[in-house]
């Protein structure tokens, strides 16, 4: 099995990338989260992969930490009705800290917001997968989240998750805040503060 691919990146969009290793170039399904982290073209990248098989094909999944991949793969294999392309999409919607948070308190509105997402599939997430976030929500999980795409755990998750729940206590959907807080740590760098997070998604 692939579990990582790390090499020249040769081009990307929101999702997909193209990586060049030992002459051979591949393509990578990613979802915007992992797009969001993706380093310049000409670049050395490392992704975290699942490959799918089907009978006349093989997909390769990547992402820019193993929780995140570990989370996609938790989604394909014990919700019904949640394949791989759904899997993404809802990936590229929000960041794994607030996706597993949603799930852990039941937020329905905010999973049922994803693309694609309706209350039915939003409600299945949250019973099918709310016992095995709790084992997979640890610190590693949570903190693993925003990391960079060399696979390394980075504050700067804690961060975000924490940024994200001030500004939903201040009236943000979810998912706003975390769009609002992911630009900002882009825009700010890793070593941004909470509180710098939080006033840059409140002046965005």
């Amino acid at each position: 099995m692939i579990t990582s691919i790390q090499g020249l990146l040769t081009a990307a969009t929101p999702l997909h990338a193209i990586v060049e290793l030992n002459g051979f170039s591949y393509e990578v399904n990613i979802p915007v989260t992992t797009a969001e982290k993706l380093p310049p073209s000409g670049a050395t990248v490392k992704l975290h992969t699942l490959v799918i098989y089907r009978e006349d094909s093989q997909t390769l999944y990547g992402f820019a930490t193993p929780p995140e991949r570990d989370f996609f793969r938790l989604m394909i294999e014990h919700v019904t009705g949640v394949g791989p392309k759904m899997a993404l999409t809802i990936m590229s919607k929000l960041s794994l800290p607030s996706l597993e948070s949603a799930i852990r308190i039941g937020d329905i509105a905010t999973l049922a917001k994803c693309p694609g997402i309706g209350k039915k599939t939003a409600e299945r997430l949250v019973i099918e997968l709310r016992a095995k976030v709790g084992v997979i929500g640890s610190a590693e999980s949570v903190l693993s989240a925003s990391g960079s795409t060399d696979g390394n755990a980075s504050p700067a998750d804690s961060r975000l998750r924490d940024a994200v729940l001030a500004l939903t206590a201040l009236g943000y959907k979810t998912a706003d805040a975390d769009e609002a807080v992911r630009r900002g740590l882009l825009a700010l760098g890793p070593k941004a503060t909470t509180e710098q997070l939080i006033k840059k998604a409140l002046g965005s």
